[in-house]
């Protein structure tokens, strides 16, 4: 792990940046395809306990992104009163947080059209207790927005609070059935443009983050960039094209990203696709960076890393890999290039990303930035140096 030293200013305390690997900035990335909507469904998010952490992380990026509902408040009784911007970033957006759903609804004014289960913990199954307010939501009329690896649709009790309240369940993860599901095929070589995966070295580490960021800041320099979901807090906030790639067997995982990948290029006809990453490849109890790698076969890669994480979230024996060796590894089973490396800033002062940028970018070779600190056009210069055809799409938007 690289030794980021400890840097204090002549002139000013060193003052740690408030962020962790579930936070992000408030981006809108410009629609992937020609519907439109009159109307944005609103919604509340359910984070009890867990807003701002690392298991809140649905909630967090719905907070800061959401092209497909209108959030109108998060339930989390520790932290009931405050805005839910102060929270994550020290910046109000109006959404306050609620003590229970009896609050949220009161504070409201009218019952919201979705109640958003916000949390991903690593069992991905509700509790009794989550499972009653769940419930108690749709006796309201309230559909439900379900990220989690329980189906709800499959249960009968939902079932039948879904006929009873004539609501509806969106069970997010729930893959199409097996008959439809498709396998790799080698269409992925008929994508032209350059396929960037975001990978990491760890789980929520910030890889849909700079994902978004990247897909952002393409767009806006004129190249035309569409991103891929492959979670559930990406489809949720309504990602044009994705699949939630830990839900789908594994026999179809890469058929089924490569199948999203060519439908993206052939609809949209993108100057560059960039492919959210899960987990890290170097991870023992995740798969889903293998199957990213496989099927979608991308041509480069932004690996994603906190020099500051000693071990890996959720495994407190388990050192965290350098990124020299998640590179090694990378480059090693697939026919891909790292075309750089981002920083996620947690628990570092701004002079101390500095610090490692200047250090990995020595180590390593390769540009190095933090997607939320440093300009975006670090991002877009990291891109066009590896991809220096696309210096004529800047050229011909110019």
């Amino acid at each position: 792990m690289l030794d980021v030293p400890h840097v204090v200013s002549l002139n000013a305390p060193v003052i740690p940046l408030k962020f962790d690997s579930t936070k992000k900035i408030s981006l809108t990335i410009p629609p992937q395809s020609n519907a439109t909507k009159s109307r944005i469904a609103t919604a509340i998010i359910y984070c009890e306990a867990n807003f701002g952490d690392i298991d809140g992380k649905t909630a967090n990026g719905l907070i800061r992104r959401s092209e497909k509902y209108e959030i109108i408040s998060v339930i989390d009784s520790e932290q009931a009163g405050l805005d839910s911007g102060m929270v994550l970033d020290d910046k109000p957006n109006a959404i306050p947080i609620c003590r229970d759903l009896a609050d949220a609804l009161q504070q409201a004014g009218s019952v919201p059209d979705y109640f958003i289960f916000g949390m991903a913990p690593s069992s991905g199954m509700l509790s009794k207790h989550e499972r009653g307010l769940i419930l108690e939501a749709m006796s309201h009329g309230m559909n439900i927005v379900n990220g989690l690896h329980e189906f709800l649709n499959d249960d009968p009790v939902f079932a039948a609070a879904c006929i009873a309240s004539k609501v509806e369940i969106i069970d997010v993860r729930k893959p199409r059935a097996k008959k439809d599901l498709q396998m790799f095929s080698g269409r992925i070589a008929e994508v032209t443009c350059p396929v960037i995966a975001v990978l990491g070295t760890d789980c929520a580490i910030g890889k849909r983050t700079t994902a978004t960021i990247l897909t952002r800041a393409l767009n806006d320099s004129g190249i035309k960039t569409v991103m891929i979901g492959t979670g559930q807090t990406g489809l949720i906030q309504g990602a044009g094209y994705g699949v939630a790639l830990d839900a789908v067997p594994s026999q179809f995982c890469a058929g089924e990203l490569e199948a999203t990948v060519v439908k993206a290029f052939e609809i949209e006809r993108p100057d560059v696709i960039v492919v959210e990453g899960q987990g890290a490849l170097s991870h023992p109890a995740f798969s889903s960076s293998s199957f990213i790698l496989r099927g979608s076969c991308p041509d480069g890669v932004v690996l994603q890393h906190a020099p500051r994480r000693s071990v890996r979230c959720d495994f407190e024996k388990m050192a965290m890999p350098t990124p020299a060796s998640e590179i090694n590894l990378i480059e090693t089973f697939a026919d891909t290039k790292i075309i750089g490396l981002t920083i996620n800033h947690e628990k570092m002062s701004d002079i101390e990303v500095s610090a490692a940028i200047t250090q990995y970018e020595q180590r390593l070779g390769i540009p190095v930035t933090d997607a939320l600190t440093r300009s975006p056009e670090r991002l877009v210069e990291m891109v066009l140096a590896a991809f220096p055809g696309l210096n004529r799409k800047l050229a011909a938007n110019a």
